[in-house]
């Protein structure tokens, strides 16, 4: 009996020494078990100060891979004109879903450009919010409306050819579906187009082309 007691003993003596530092390395990977134990929460502390756990990673609406920016916050979470909604529509049936983008689906209709984008393959769109159109004088905004020929060249100055990732953005020079070009230039979460325009909601994908949600209309040359 004194032998198992001493056995038991010395057992609970190791486990006692060894699970703080298991808690540590469970709460060092990102896994924080929430026991509220003194040791878990100071490694939970100290890991989150230095790394983002993979949950809160998992869990964010935005990531590198991703839309990010400011604008995507308005955003629907479901539904239709949400991310994943957009995601399965060619991009001007997904653009009508995103109230934002209201003006920009009428001049596309307009100019009756919706089966040339929503046909279009692996393309970029750069798309000017209703805010960006109201920067334009209402007599000049219905003067373009009016004229399908100039609509149409702006709206096409928009578009580019191929899918283009953030990273293409940071030092970019691309050739549009309207034959003229368009500069890009910024890192991380900020982007400029033609050195004006900023991508607001950027990185967003549809059924056939990634869309940057931009507060300035491009004007072509």
């Amino acid at each position: 009996m004194n032998t198992l007691r001493f056995r038991r003993t010395a057992l609970a003596v190791a486990t006692a020494a060894v699970l703080p530092f298991a808690l540590a390395a469970c709460s060092g990977s990102g896994s924080g078990s929430g026991s509220g134990k003194d040791s878990a929460a100071g490694a939970d502390a100290a890991a989150s100060a230095d790394t983002p756990s993979p949950a809160a990673d998992a869990s964010a609406p935005m990531t590198a891979d991703g839309p990010f920016g400011a604008a995507c916050a308005g955003v629907p979470k479901e539904g239709a004109g949400s991310f994943d909604g957009m995601a399965k529509d060619p991009v001007a049936t997904a653009a009508s879903n995103n109230p934002a983008l209201s003006t920009l689906v009428a001049a596309v209709k307009q100019a009756g450009l919706v089966d040339t984008l929503n046909n279009a393959k692996d393309i970029t769109v750069f798309a000017p919010t209703n805010h960006a159109f109201a920067k334009i004088p209402k007599a000049d905004l219905d003067k373009v409306l009016a004229d399908k020929a100039t609509l149409t060249k702006i709206l096409t100055y928009h578009v580019v050819g191929e899918k283009l990732t953030p990273k293409q953005l940071e030092n970019g020079s691309f050739t549009t579906l309207e034959t003229g070009k368009v500069t890009t230039a910024g890192s991380g979460e900020s982007y400029k187009v033609n050195g004006t325009s900023n991508v607001v909601c950027g990185n967003v994908p549809t059924a056939n082309a990634t869309v940057y949600i931009v507060d300035t209309v491009l004007m072509p040359k």
